[in-house]
C-alpha cells in the first residue's frame, strides 16, 4: 500500500495535482462558457470526494483525497499546478497539463507499481467526468454535445499521457 511517504514532498505535490491536471486539459480543449467551464471544474473534486468515501477503491486516489482536505494538501496541489501551468495561451496550458500527466504517470509507475492502473483508470475516469459534465456547442445547451471533437482527442491524449 502507497501513501504519500513513498515520494518527496515536490513528487507528492505534483501528484495532489493530477485530478485537477486531468479535468483542467479536457476543460481547456473546448472551454464551454462560464457555466460549462464551471461544471466540468467540478468533476475532480466530485470524483476525489467519492474516493475518499470508497473504502474498497484505489489507494492512492483515497490518500490524495484525504490530503485535499487538509490546508496543506490543498496548498501542495496548488503550488504544484502554478509550478507546471506557466504558459499564456489554453492550449500551451493544455500542452503543459498532458505533459504534467505524463510524467506523473511515470512517477507513479516507478514508486507505486501497484497501485499505477487504479491510479491511471481514476484519472481517465475524472477526465472523462469532465467532458461529459456540460454541452458543448448549440445555443444555451440546446442542439449541442455532450462530449465535443476537441474534448474526444484531449481524452485520448490523456490516455495516451497514462499509457
Amino acid at each position: 500500500m502507497t501513501d504519500k511517504t513513498a515520494f518527496t514532498p515536490e513528487e507528492w505535490g505534483q501528484i495532489l495535482a493530477s485530478p485537477m491536471l486531468a479535468g483542467m486539459a479536457v476543460t481547456l480543449a473546448d472551454p464551454g462558457g462560464l457555466f460549462g467551464t464551471l461544471k466540468e471544474g467540478m468533476a475532480a473534486p466530485g470524483a476525489m470526494l467519492q474516493a475518499r468515501n470508497d473504502l474498497t477503491g484505489n489507494v492512492l486516489a483515497k490518500a490524495i483525497a484525504d490530503e485535499f482536505v487538509t490546508s496543506a494538501g490543498r496548498d501542495a496541489g496548488r503550488a504544484a499546478i502554478k509550478a507546471t501551468l506557466t504558459a499564456k495561451t489554453p492550449s500551451q496550458v493544455k500542452q503543459q497539463a498532458l505533459d504534467a500527466l505524463r510524467n506523473i504517470n511515470t512517477l507513479v509507475g516507478e514508486k507505486a507499481p501497484d497501485e499505477a492502473p487504479a491510479f491511471r483508470s481514476w484519472l481517465q475516469s475524472i477526465a472523462g467526468k469532465a467532458a461529459e459534465a456540460s454541452m458543448e456547442g448549440g445555443f444555451m445547451g440546446i442542439g449541442g454535445v455532450k462530449v465535443s471533437a476537441s474534448e474526444k482527442a484531449t481524452l485520448a491524449e490523456i490516455k495516451s499521457a497514462l499509457s
